[in-house]
């Protein structure tokens, strides 16, 4: 920006220009978003809990996503049964977007994603399965940490913040709901966010 205001980028440049300033002003955007984000479950603000349908907000984010999915080569599906969740929509949406959205981006060409929502009547389990690059085990108990990245020149290439999994806990946690997470390198990741039904406690 400080080259072409000081005229010292050639026309047939500038697009380039542009296309670099606008990426990473994009970046810093949803990085700011996300620290907003946190901040707020940081500070414990009371949030509205209202009735969600966790099959219906996974086939709104999975819509949302299909262009991202689309590009990278990646088969987005959803499947299950619809089950009503005591909670707060946005952050039940935070969750399920960051999950898929990390299981596009580190997923391969060809590759997949499948989230499902089933219920045992007392739990409602979401599962975001994909059949990415996995994660090493050395890794796995740190990738819920704020800015922690498993591969950091992949990571700066998807143009992650490294605060979409912290998310996906802090939400998780304020929703006293459990996650699990089964991972192998070359083979894929499978989380599991199980949410109590009813009343929040």
């Amino acid at each position: 920006a400080e080259l072409i205001e000081n005229g010292l980028v050639k026309q047939e440049d500038m697009p380039r220009f542009m296309a670099n300033i606008h990426t990473e002003a994009v970046r810093l955007v949803a990085l700011i978003d996300d620290i907003i984000r946190l901040s707020q479950l940081d500070e414990g603000d009371e949030l509205p809990y209202e009735s969600v349908d966790l099959l219906s907000v996974a086939k709104e984010v999975a819509a949302s996503l299909h262009d991202a999915a689309a590009a990278g080569k990646v088969k987005l599906t959803v499947t299950g049964e619809s089950v009503t969740i005591k909670a707060v929509r946005r952050l039940v949406s935070e969750i399920v977007f960051n999950l898929c959205d990390n299981a596009i981006k580190y997923n391969v060409q060809n590759g997949s994603v499948d989230v499902s929502v089933t219920s045992d009547g007392k739990d409602a389990v979401l599962t975001v399965r994909d059949t990415g690059i996995g994660i090493p085990v050395e890794h796995q108990s740190r990738v819920f940490e704020r800015f922690y990245r498993v591969d950091k020149s992949h990571s700066k290439e998807s143009g992650g913040t490294g605060l979409g999994l912290s998310i996906v806990k802090h939400a998780a946690a304020y929703h006293n709901a459990k996650i699990d997470m089964v991972s192998k390198v070359g083979q894929g990741t499978t989380v599991t966010v199980t949410f109590p039904i009813g009343d929040p406690e």
